[in-house]
């Protein structure tokens, strides 16, 4: 006798240990029956649990695709979402979110409508062709069918259903029924089109005028793409009014923040078992830094190249203990508050540089982050006393006498903390640029590639903001923290002016 509903339903309801004990103490045909179920509940478990099924193990699986699978299960589950995932090229993006997850959630939701929008039409139509084609291979286990007069490559319904799916090029009509979900993959087609103004300006009115008018009210979108451009569609997304209202997952292809979307450590890579460390490195060689940071690490920059070159941190860079049996001559912290001239992101630039007897300089420490005037005097003040710092080096262009005070009244914290161990106060020396950014920065760059210059370890978000800074952008403060303080260590002029008999401490610890 076959298994009723309500005991199938209840079975459903147990944890795996549970599920494992009833078979293996059940009856042929009883286990025959539950197979069955567990096998329908393996299908419904996510886009990627369906797919390893369908495939038998072959369709590939990565933790980044969970993070699809999960923004499906969410909306397929009744949540109404709005999902930013930018990520790499080549990282299964397209066909997780725009064929196996569509798939998925039509069987899940029937009765809804699916649109899959691309930069093309033919790449709309060869995403629709393979749902349509999948439905027709595995519709009897997915429990959905074509209707017999619906079957074209980008459109088709659902026989008994309300549901179907249309496909269009990014600029193509959407016209006809509403969509409950619809999915907006590789919106830009390459970089001549990402650089056009024109084409950034008429994608952006398809996606107002057109896309966003379809979706039925409690509906979904779902927009992966590839960084192109600062103003490409995702770039327009987070730029515009209802920015708030997006769910934003970032995943650059090497992990470049302690707050990495996965928790991978800074380095890691996106998809180990397929792109390892030696992969990625050799495809940043052959695509240039500009290509690298936009495509692989979703940081894009305009094309013009960089007043620094990655080359020059690289074979420069030195470990922690080489740097350990080096004499130093000075340290320094610098500091580049935020609210400034720079208008990328809000950090505070908080840096240890020093200045070795062997004319060369090292960058140390980067301790950079969105921060008050409170908490960057603070962490300025510790990097000091751990670095034993003499100086720290303020840009004062926009704080006037409050860089001073903000650092000295923290200090003055941190000894009414008992934290200064009896060191006194590093100098305070403020910066106020009178020249460009670029003027300032290009004498610095140039001492990297003499081979001058230093990097103590990585500091792989200070080094990107580095290498894709070109004139005319707005400079990112952990790189004009770098500037000031490696200006002031390696102007010949500063040590002679410092007073000849110090002897208060500030010097102490130098090796």
């Amino acid at each position: 006798m076959a298994i009723s509903p309500e005991l199938a339903a209840s079975y459903r309801s147990l944890p795996a240990d549970r599920r494992r004990a009833i078979a293996e103490t059940a009856s042929p045909a009883l286990r025959t029956e539950l197979v069955a179920i567990e096998r329908d509940m393996a299908l419904r478990r996510s886009p990627g649990s369906m797919a390893r099924l369908l495939t038998d193990g072959r369709e590939m699986q990565a933790e980044h695709l969970d993070l699809i699978d999960q923004a499906f299960a969410r909306i397929a589950a009744g949540e109404s979402i709005r999902l930013l995932l930018t990520m790499p090229p080549r990282h299964g993006k397209s066909r997780r979110a725009a064929r196996w997850a569509p798939l998925w959630y039509l069987m899940q939701r029937p009765d809804h409508r699916v649109m899959i929008a691309s930069y093309s039409a033919d790449l709309a139509d060869d995403h629709g062709r393979w749902i349509r084609d999948a439905i027709t291979a595995w519709g009897e286990q997915i429990g959905v069918t074509l209707h017999p007069g619906s079957k074209a490559a980008n459109r088709f319904d659902l026989l008994g259903h309300e549901g179907g799916l249309v496909c269009a090029g990014v600029g193509g009509g959407l016209t006809g029924k509403g969509a409950h979900l619809a999915v907006v993959d590789d919106p830009i087609k390459d970089d001549q089109e990402a650089q056009s103004p024109t084409m950034r300006k008429r994608l952006w009115e398809w996606w107002q005028s057109v896309l966003l008018t379809r979706i039925e009210p409690g509906g979904s979108v779902i927009v992966i793409q590839t960084r192109w451009s600062e103003d490409d569609l995702a770039g327009r997304i987070l730029a515009s009014e209802t920015a708030e209202d997006w769910i934003t997952i970032n995943l650059p292809a090497v992990a470049d923040s302690p707050d990495d979307a996965l928790g991978r450590k800074v380095g890691e890579p996106l998809w180990p078992a397929r792109y390892g460390r030696k992969a990625l490195a050799k495809i940043r060689r052959a695509v240039g830094e500009r290509v690298w940071w936009s495509l692989f690490q979703q940081q894009p920059r305009p094309q013009e190249g960089g007043v620094w070159q990655r080359s020059w941190i690289d074979q420069n860079r030195i470990t922690a203990v080489q740097f350990a049996g080096l004499d130093l001559a000075r340290v320094v912290v610098a500091v580049d508050p935020a609210g400034g001239e720079s208008l990328v992101g809000d950090e505070t630039g908080v840096v240890g540089v020093a200045l070795g007897y062997d004319d060369h300089l090292y960058v140390l420490e980067d301790r950079s982050a969105n921060m008050g005037a409170n908490d960057w005097g603070l962490t300025a003040c510790r990097l000091a006393l751990e670095l034993r710092a003499d100086a720290v080096v303020v840009e004062s262009n926009y704080g006037g006498d409050m860089a001073k005070q903000v650092v000295t009244q923290a200090w003055e914290q941190l000894v009414r903390d008992g934290q200064t161990r009896g060191m006194l106060m590093p100098m305070i020396l403020e910066v106020t640029a009178k020249i460009g950014k670029r003027l300032r920065a290009e004498p610095i760059a140039q001492l990297y590639e003499q081979g001058r210059v230093h990097h103590v370890g990585q500091h792989p978000v200070m080094e990107g903001q580095m290498v894709t800074w070109v004139a005319g952008m707005d400079s990112p403060d952990r790189m004009d923290a770098v500037v000031h303080g490696l200006t002031e260590l390696a102007d010949p002029d500063q040590l002679s002016v410092l007073p000849k008999d110090l002897d208060d401490g500030r010097m102490a610890g130098r090796r």
